[in-house]
């Protein structure tokens, strides 16, 4: 299931910087926000430490995907995957696949692993809604500076062993 923000986003960090007002001020004219609430708070707030999950393998399911452009112009697919068990359960793991004439075969073979067929490649976006919520174990390795993602293959994940719960820590929202 993707959770649609203000900004019209799956993703809270997809900032569109013509949003309009707050309950803070602010406006579209550059008039700048009354932050001064959060002024006592910020000196004693910690930010979060999240490292880089390490190599290995996941259970993941797709929480979103959507169609976006690369700095090349090349169309693309982002992925975003949240954990469903172990230590980094409710964690979160990205992929983004350009897609060109190169790339083609290894985008075919993620969407198959999904069990999406399509007849023709430019009906993917009808399509994209289908791969939400699908379990699948994937790879995460890093060599070099480049971490890549690999799509193993579907798994069933038994009703009610997948969990997202942060334990005792309080939602970061």
């Amino acid at each position: 299931m993707t959770t649609t923000h203000d900004n019209r986003s799956a993703h809270p960090d997809d900032f569109d910087h013509r949003e309009t007002g707050s309950a803070f001020g602010g406006d579209a004219y550059g008039t700048p926000a009354d932050l001064s609430a959060f002024d006592e708070d910020y000196d004693e707030v910690e930010a979060p430490g999240y490292a880089d999950l390490p190599d290995g393998k996941y259970q993941v399911r797709v929480e979103g995907v959507r169609l976006a452009q690369s700095q090349n112009g090349d169309p693309m697919l982002k992925w975003d995957f949240v954990v469903l068990s172990g230590e980094f359960a409710g964690r979160h793991l990205f992929k983004n696949a350009v897609i060109t004439h190169r790339s083609l075969p290894f985008v075919k073979g993620d969407l198959q692993t999904l069990g999406v067929r399509l007849g023709r490649f430019s009906d993917l976006p009808k399509h994209l809604d289908d791969l939400l919520d699908k379990a699948v174990e994937v790879t995460q390795r890093t060599k070099g500076e480049y971490t890549n993602l690999y799509l193993n293959r579907c798994i069933t994940v038994p009703a009610g062993a997948a969990s997202t719960d942060l334990g005792d820590e309080p939602a970061p929202f």
